[in-house]
């Protein structure tokens, strides 16, 4: 059978989160997704004896690539392989993500089958106060998501993916937020733009295990919590400023909620998933 979603994870100097998390995601769906792991730079020994791409150059070594230039650096190998065409959707983890112990990726896929509006879809998190507007419909599209775990559709990224010099800075995330404040405001951004939506659903949950940034800093080769929050902020802000002239999230979300509004109006039969 065609397995038309591809896993990847993150890793960083996290090998045994790394490993449990792919192990676990096989045991229960590897009848519908291959698994890929990029490795962010690790020490040798912290490496998942899982990993199918190494950044070991030095930039990355000494700071990793985050969320956004490490999946651009995986999907950019997949296209570089002919191998990115082969799969529908991508599902985008990190390896603190907390996955249910059951087919989870079916849920997914069925979903977006059945929606092809959608370009983004996030499982919730039981953290969510959107979990609240799950109760009675399972499904619904929003201008701003968390950036937890995302399943995206493959025609999307080619949509928006930069062909012309393709990089780990350009691929479909912008990587020079490094941290990835606002990363996925302006991927919802870029979807209600191109008619297509950004969900959550409570069908499926993922949660976010934050100990391991809060207690593993120094594995991880990263600043302690509460001076990585500070920059991922501050170096957030500066990049929305530089690019969107935006002076705060609040004005990136506004300006999301405009096309977020937009396309209900051209899609009025979807009006069921609006909140």
């Amino acid at each position: 059978m065609k397995k038309k979603v591809a896993t990847i994870i993150l890793n960083r100097n996290l090998r045994k989160v790394t490993d449990n998390l792919y192990q676990k995601i096989f045991r229960y769906n590897s009848k519908f997704t291959d698994i890929f792991v990029v490795d962010s730079g690790s020490n040798k020994k912290d490496m998942s004896k899982y990993t199918t791409w190494k950044a070991n150059w030095k930039s990355a070594k000494k700071k990793g690539l985050r969320f956004c230039r490490g999946m651009n650096f995986a999907l950019l190998n997949l296209y570089n392989e002919n191998a990115f065409e082969k799969y529908d959707y991508f599902l985008l983890l990190t390896n603190d993500s907390i996955v249910e112990g059951n087919s989870f990726i079916k849920k997914l896929t069925e979903i977006m089958n059945k929606n092809e509006k959608i370009a983004i879809l996030s499982p919730c998190s039981k953290k969510w106060g959107e979990k609240f507007l799950l109760k009675k419909n399972n499904l619904k599209f929003f201008w701003y998501i968390h950036n937890n775990a995302y399943f995206i559709r493959t025609k999307f990224i080619k949509l928006i993916s930069n062909k012309k010099r393709p990089n780990y800075y350009n691929f479909f995330f912008d990587g020079n937020n490094f941290r990835g404040f606002g990363a996925e405001s302006e991927l919802i951004l870029k979807a209600y733009m191109n008619n297509m939506a950004a969900a959550i659903t409570s069908r499926v949950w993922i949660e976010e295990n934050e100990s391991h940034l809060l207690n593993k800093s120094n594995l991880i080769k990263t600043e302690p919590y509460s001076e990585n929050i500070r920059l991922y902020i501050d170096e957030g802000l500066k990049w929305m400023k530089k690019k969107y002239n935006f002076k705060s999230r609040w004005n990136m979300h506004m300006h999301n909620k405009k096309y977020y509004d937009l396309f209900f109006k051209k899609n009025k039969k979807l009006i069921k998933y609006k909140i």
